[in-house]
């Protein structure tokens, strides 16, 4: 790795850091700046996930006052979490990508428009996923989760924004809880399947040591922003870049 690919790579942990704090999406930026230097797609993603779960686990220190959830709520969806995360790197592992690439921008453009439309899909409830939430609409959560963690584990660009997604059709409101509790989950998706993809030694530690550190930054003063922006700008932030991804992927794809 010389100097511009360490630049590179440590810029991109940086927005990557900011994007997964503020909306989500940061894989967007991070896993082409590890393919343009030159890392293989599996090892780039394996590193991208071991980098941006630390950032992701940063910003959550910013957003700890904002998360108020019981632990009925807590303890399926962390589990589920677990399960859905080890899956999808194992996936990963055994499997190759290309099919799965297809399959990217149509995943993107539904979780871009549950998030936009999530209000509407919820209906007039004012409750959220919370201490008052119904056992069937945790179940559906869970359903839900274990789905979007197996997407997370096997590929993560965008797991934020379809854990939003989830939270907003489920009827949760207040884009800073959601946000809080995204980046809970997404850490221990992302965790876990870190954890596998260094078992496996499919984790390129240069660059993905450059990129942890760009990261950090960016994940933890990304979320101490993103709690000073009112809501509608954060959640036009995230509609907009489950566009952009959207579109980067079909035309990466197709």
């Amino acid at each position: 790795m010389d100097l511009n690919s360490a630049i590179i790579i440590f810029v991109a942990g940086v927005f990557g850091g900011v994007l997964n704090a503020v909306a989500g999406g940061g894989s967007f930026v991070a896993f082409p700046a590890l393919l343009f230097t030159g890392v293989p797609p599996i090892a780039a993603n394996a590193s991208n996930t071991v980098a941006l779960w630390v950032g992701t686990t940063a910003s959550g220190g910013a957003y700890r006052s904002r998360l108020n959830m019981s632990r009925r709520v807590m303890v399926p969806l962390i589990v589920t979490s677990v399960v859905g995360g080890l899956i999808g790197a194992y996936l990963l592992l055994r499997t190759p990508a290309h099919t799965f690439m297809r399959l990217l921008p149509w995943l993107m453009l539904g979780a871009t428009l549950l998030f936009a439309f999530g209000k509407r899909l919820s209906g007039k409830r004012s409750s959220s996923l919370a201490n008052d939430a119904s056992t069937a609409a945790l179940w559906g959560a869970c359903v839900f989760e274990l789905v979007v963690a197996i997407y997370g584990g096997y590929f993560g660009g965008g797991l934020g924004i379809l854990n939003l997604a989830m939270l907003a059709a489920l009827g949760m409101t207040d884009i800073h809880a959601m946000n809080a509790l995204k980046v809970v989950l997404g850490a221990v998706i992302n965790g876990v399947a870190a954890v596998a993809f260094m078992v496996a030694g499919a984790v390129v530690w240069p660059q993905a040591l450059v990129m942890t550190i760009g990261a950090l930054l960016g994940g933890y003063f990304g979320a101490h922003y993103a709690q000073k922006m009112p809501q509608a700008w954060i959640r036009w932030s995230v509609i907009l870049v489950g566009a952009g991804m959207t579109t980067y992927f079909f035309v990466k794809a197709y």
